[in-house]
C-alpha cells in the first residue's frame, strides 16, 4: 500500500555443475545428471617407448631339449606309440603304391602290311624309390615280332617332377638280342609336358639314346587330344641293327581319345614316321618302308 519499502530479495546462488567422475554411468550422462571423464587414450604410454621395444630372438632354451625323444612312450607305452609312428610315416609318404599303364596299345593302318604297337609300363614303391619296369613291342601283322624290349630300372626321386632312372634293357625280336645298361630321366615339364630320356650302353660297346614327349590338351572332362613325339639317335652306325649314326628316325604324332571312364579310354589318331640317313638305307635294303603315314586306333589304359 506504499506504507513501507520490503528490502530486496536475495539471490539463490546456483547449484555448481557436478564434477566429472569416473564413476558417472552411460544413462545418468544422457539425462544430464553427470558428465563422464574423459579418458586420454594414450595416458599411462609412453609412445616413443613402445616404438622403440625390441623383442629379443634367442634360441630355445636347454631344457625344452632336454626331455625324452618319444615323451608320450610314458603315457600310452612303447608298443601302442610305435604303432602310431609307423601309420603316421606310411600316411604321410611312407606307403607301397603300384601301377600298371598301358599307355597305346594300338592297331595302326598303313600302305603295305598293318602293324602294331604295345607300350606300357608299370612301377612298384614309395614316394622315393621305385621299381620301375617298361616294355615296347612292334610289328606287322602275320610276321614275326620285329622290334621287342623289356627295361627293369630303379627309379629315385630328384625332386618334385623328375625321377632318375638306371637299369638294364634287353631287346628280342628278328634282330640280334641285345643287353644295354641304361640310364635315363623320367618327369613332367612346366604346363604339364610328359618327358622320357634314356641313353643306353649295349654289350657290344655301343651308345644310343631315345626321347619323347607327350602332351595331354583336354577339350573337355573326357575328350582329349594327345600330341605326341618321339626320337631315336646313335652314336656310331651299326650295319648289325640297321643303325646310322646320328638322327636315325623320329614320329610324331597326335590321338584323340574319349574317357568312357578314368580307367579306360579308347582313341584315335595319325602318326607319321621317318627314319633318316644310313638308318634309312638299311630299311629300304630289307624291304622295309623308310617312313610314311599311319593311322591308328587303339585303347589306353590303367590298373
Amino acid at each position: 500500500m506504499g506504507h513501507c519499502k520490503l528490502p530486496e530479495p536475495a539471490a539463490e546462488p546456483v547449484p555448481a555443475a557436478p564434477a566429472a567422475t569416473t564413476s558417472c554411468q552411460p544413462e545418468h550422462a544422457a539425462m544430464g545428471h553427470c558428465e563422464p571423464a574423459a579418458v586420454d587414450p594414450h595416458a599411462g604410454h609412453d609412445m616413443g617407448a613402445a616404438q622403440q621395444v625390441e623383442i629379443p630372438v634367442r634360441p630355445a632354451p636347454a631344457e625344452a631339449l632336454a626331455g625324452p625323444a618319444d615323451a608320450a612312450d610314458a603315457v600310452w607305452g612303447s608298443d601302442a606309440m610305435a604303432r602310431g609312428r609307423s601309420i603316421l610315416r606310411k600316411e604321410h609318404g611312407d606307403m607301397t603304391v603300384a601301377k600298371l599303364l598301358i599307355d597305346r596299345a594300338e592297331q595302326q593302318f598303313r600302305k603295305g602290311r598293318d602293324g602294331y604297337v604295345v607300350d606300357a609300363q608299370g612301377w612298384i614303391g614309395g614316394d622315393i624309390d621305385k621299381l620301375w619296369l617298361k616294355t615296347e613291342v612292334e610289328g606287322d601283322w602275320g610276321r614275326k615280332v620285329e622290334e621287342a624290349e623289356v627295361q627293369a630300372l630303379w627309379s629315385h626321386a630328384i625332386g618334385p617332377w623328375f625321377d632318375l632312372q638306371a637299369g638294364l634293357r634287353g631287346d628280342f625280336g628278328e634282330g640280334p638280342n641285345r643287353t644295354h645298361l641304361a640310364l635315363g630321366v623320367q618327369g613332367l615339364l612346366p604346363y604339364w609336358v610328359e618327358v622320357d630320356g634314356a641313353l643306353f650302353l649295349s654289350s657290344k660297346g655301343e651308345v644310343t639314346a631315345r626321347a619323347e614327349a607327350e602332351y595331354d590338351l583336354r577339350i573337355t572332362q573326357k575328350l582329349i587330344v594327345q600330341p605326341r613325339v618321339e626320337a631315336g639317335l646313335s652314336a656310331q652306325k651299326v650295319g648289325e641293327l640297321g643303325l646310322g649314326s646320328g638322327l636315325t628316325d623320329a614320329a610324331l604324332g597326335v590321338r584323340l581319345r574319349y574317357e568312357i571312364s578314368p580307367l579306360f579310354a579308347p582313341y584315335a589318331g595319325v602318326d607319321y614316321e621317318r627314319a633318316f640317313g644310313a638308318t634309312r638305307d638299311y630299311r629300304r635294303a630289307h624291304g622295309e618302308r623308310g617312313g610314311g603315314l599311319n593311322l591308328v586306333v587303339g585303347i589306353r589304359t590303367w590298373f
